[in-house]
């Protein structure tokens, strides 16, 4: 059986030019797309906008979700979520870029 996925996260404010410190972010996962979403953790960015404190999804895990509360940091989105695949023994990391009315998000290393 080969390891569950790994995850990490990073929240730049691209109006600010600086990491967004301090937004909440809440892991979900569930094993495919029929079945319902498990909240596995939350943790919340530091002063360089990453989050430590994210677990990893539990074995079997086939998708994953990221919830982050930006609504300090963008007066049109309150929050963004992001669903993603995962593989088993890989390593994904979800940065989030926000703008006031727009923001994006890619696979990183």
């Amino acid at each position: 059986m080969k390891p569950t996925a790994t995850l990490s996260t990073h929240v730049l404010d691209t109006a600010a030019g600086r990491p967004a410190e301090g937004v909440a972010v809440e892991l979900s996962a569930r094993s495919g797309g029929d079945a319902p979403w498990s909240v596995c953790g939350t943790a919340v960015t530091d002063a360089d906008g990453r989050c430590a404190a994210l677990p990893a999804p539990p074995e079997g895990t086939a998708h994953v979700q990221l919830r982050f509360d930006v609504a300090k940091h963008t007066p049109f989105f309150p929050e963004v979520a992001v669903a993603f695949a995962v593989a088993p023994g890989e390593h994904h990391h979800v940065p989030l870029l926000l703008s006031p009315f727009g923001y994006s998000v890619y696979r990183g290393s």
